[in-house]
């Protein structure tokens, strides 16, 4: 029967069941040496070895290998006895005995092996000899009472972070309702309100600030795994409480005084001294809120829960949408006084685009009127006709080789080709020379507005009544301006005068302050939105900070992270088609080549719901007659699509087959334009491949002109099996 393991050797293995049989011996002069007969190792076993002189044994059990120095394998009641004492080796319960060449357990006496190695440095004798059992016991009891302790804290820490961070987010919760609450109050004029929650805001982003910056809650933002998800959330309540405390308390503080209505001119001017006074609160409030927005974006959520995630990406898109309203309240309190005449007189030039015949940036000048300012008033002082403008023989200012390349030296010659370019602030300045020789006087700038955009503005001041008994509305105004004008007056000098009769109608009303500010905002921000409402100013300092809005009206910027295209229409009938002309686009991307250069897409449908018979059933001036070599009834356009700078054009295509397409280039932009000729009732679609600069994978954008009917943006699934080669 084989002899029993003692529990002292079994736990080195793992358990007090563990049988380990012995397999190899280690001694100085032989290394080590493999035994004849595995057997299982016993403290008996352990003692003849050391008197052969070993001092390690190698033995296994299971998957569990072992290399034990012998001096350690003895019976805790002779361990503090030398380990050299052969008798003192064996348990009480068995006999000593002799062993002679070949071991008293009948055994052969181990062979040296070839591959025997020296083994690791001997483990020293058991460390519990010499101390008394009751002294092991206390260290024991000792070491489970800290044990405990430690235990203890870590429960209590986690319990603490645990009751914190619910605590925090019903606060963050509560934080992001107060700010939808804030925003209809401002709008709503309820200034008292506005303020009282935004002191509740500051309250409760404070707290949630306190709840996740204390000493343990930082400690523990060094544990792995869980350590990420504190800091992310830490710093979300950090921006919210800074946002709260430093950006829209002080703007709701100051909204008593700059509130909407401030907005509405009186005595037909607008009191620009509350916001002068305001201007200070309103950079800082900006101020901000970018450097928060700035802050919440470089939160690493690269292993963060899900939860987490999410609301770090809601604080981002808050902030972001916030940003945006907080630059555009702070530029208009800097821009507005000085371009409204508060540091002397200005004079604007206002063109009033036709989106009935398109040009890039809107459509044609059909009408245009000279706009005083003097410190909030303003005046409408002189209108005029494009038919009141000659064609000049050459360009009144110098143009580029690549403007001239695309759209030809009329854009300098012809008042109502300014506007082909997309580069508003070109076309600008193009207008202001040609007024200034037709008619003296040099303007301080040039805006622009079309009839989508006034109907916009009617939902503020009401209807308006004409010269001609006609009852503008907001329902009615495009196609009353834009379509059954041309009905009415087949003279093209009576439909200016009824341009301008209504231009004039509502530009009273709204300097007369009959108008609902809140509505009359919202239609401005709508329209400066959609491209209708466009601004550039002569002064340089202006010019640069409306550089950096939609109304600056310029080429398409990109971004890491978003890649900006552009579509721009010019009508090539020379008639008034586009009324029935609608516009879709779409955009998508796919990484097709070994450099991970982006393939992009765009795709342009223009359809047509022009009457079937509108060759003979509309007026010839709307149709063009066939005058311009396109058939009476047929809308033909240049479709200009813009890429980002560096992109390179790989060519068109429509149903499947190529389509012919220009290459150009404009201010680093590489431009495909196609000419598209589009019979009523129908639809075409264009689509534009380009290879951009370098590898991509975020987000897509395109800035259109804008039409009768505003252009409809969606995603493309674009393959590379679409891809040209």
């Amino acid at each position: 029967m084989p002899r029993q393991v003692e529990p002292g050797i079994a736990r080195r293995f793992g358990s007090r069941s563990a049988k380990p049989r012995a397999v190899r011996a280690y001694s100085a002069h032989a290394g080590w040496v493999e035994l004849a007969e595995p057997k299982f190792l016993t403290y008996a076993m352990a003692g003849e070895l050391r008197e052969a002189g070993y001092t390690m044994v190698e033995a296994r059990w299971r998957r569990h290998v072992r290399q034990l120095a012998l001096g350690s394998l003895v019976p805790r009641r002779h361990s503090n006895r030398s380990s050299s004492a052969g008798a003192s080796d064996a348990p009480a319960s068995e006999p000593r005995r002799s062993t002679g060449s070949t071991g008293s357990t009948g055994s052969r006496k181990p062979t040296a092996s070839p591959n025997s190695a020296e083994p690791p440095k001997s483990a020293a004798a058991s460390k519990g000899a010499g101390r008394s059992p009751a002294r092991r016991r206390r260290r024991r009891a000792a070491a489970w009472w800290v044990a405990a302790c430690v235990v203890a804290v870590l429960v209590a820490s986690t319990a603490w972070i645990a009751v914190r961070a619910l605590m925090a987010k019903s606060d963050l919760e509560a934080s992001v309702s107060l700010v939808s609450t804030i925003k209809t109050e401002v709008a709503k004029g309820d200034v008292s309100a506005a303020r009282a929650s935004s002191a509740e805001l500051a309250k409760k982003a404070e707290s949630a600030r306190s709840l996740t910056s204390d000493p343990v809650w930082r400690a523990a933002e060094a544990i792995p795994w869980v350590g990420g998800n504190l800091t992310a959330v830490r710093q979300v309540s950090d921006v919210v409480a800074t946002v709260a405390d430093d950006s829209i308390t002080p703007l709701a503080a100051v909204a008593g005084s700059i509130n909407l209505s401030a907005f509405r001119p009186v005595n037909g001017a607008i009191q620009l001294e509350p916001l002068i006074k305001a201007q200070p609160t309103l950079a800082a409030a900006d101020a901000v809120m970018q450097a928060q927005l700035t802050r919440a974006e470089a939160i690493d959520t690269s292993g963060t829960l899900g939860f987490v995630s999410k609301a770090v990406t809601q604080l981002t898109t808050s902030l972001r949408s916030a940003g945006q309203i907080t630059d555009a309240v702070s530029r208009a309190s800097t821009l507005l006084p000085s371009m409204l005449g508060h540091n002397g007189p200005r004079n604007y030039l206002l063109l009033f685009q036709n989106n009935a015949e398109l040009r890039s940036t809107g459509g044609i000048p059909g009408a245009l009127a000279l706009v005083h300012v003097e410190n909030g008033a303003i005046s409408l002082t002189q209108q005029a006709s494009t038919g009141d403008f000659p064609k000049y023989s050459s360009p009144v200012l110098p143009l580029s080789a690549e403007t001239t390349a695309l759209y030809q030296s009329n854009v300098g010659e012809y008042i109502q080709d300014v506007t082909a370019t997309p580069q508003f602030p070109v076309a600008a300045q193009l207008a202001r020379e040609m007024w200034k020789r037709q008619y003296g006087t040099e303007v301080d700038g040039v805006l622009t507005i079309d009839p989508v955009a006034l109907s916009y503005l009617l939902k503020a001041t009401g209807p308006v009544t004409l010269a001609t008994g006609d009852r503008l509305t907001s329902g009615n105004a495009v196609k009353l301006l834009l379509s059954e004008t041309y009905a009415r007056y087949p003279d093209p000098k009576m439909q200016d005068a009824f341009f301008a009769s209504a231009a004039a109608e509502v530009f009273a009303k709204v300097a007369g302050g009959s108008f609902n500010p809140t509505t009359m905002i919202k239609a401005l921000a709508k329209a400066g939105g959609e491209r209708r409402i466009l601004i550039w100013s002569a002064n340089a300092g202006e010019q640069k900070s409306l550089a950096q809005t939609t109304l600056a009206g310029d080429l398409p910027k990109s971004s890491s992270s978003e890649q900006q295209f552009g579509v721009y229409l010019n009508d090539n009938t020379a008639a008034k088609m586009d009324y029935y002309l609608h516009t879709s686009i779409a955009l998508g991307q796919a990484t097709c080549r070994a450099d991970k250069r982006p393939t992009y897409a765009v795709s342009v449908t223009l359809a047509s719901d022009a009457p079937a018979d509108a060759a003979t059933s509309l007026p010839s001036y709307v149709t063009g007659g066939g005058g311009s070599g396109v058939p009476a009834g047929v809308t033909q356009t240049i479709v200009s699509v813009y890429a980002p700078r560096g992109a390179t054009l790989i060519g068109a295509t429509s149903d499947g087959k190529q389509f012919p397409v220009n290459w150009a280039t404009l201010g680093g932009h590489p431009v495909g334009a196609a000419t598209v000729a589009l019979p009523p009732g129908q639809k075409i679609t264009v689509q534009f491949q380009f290879v951009g600069k370098a590898p991509h994978t975020g987000g897509l954008a395109v800035q259109s002109t804008p039409g009768v009917h505003p252009a409809k943006i969606n995603g493309l699934d674009f393959r590379c099996g679409s891809a040209l080669r």
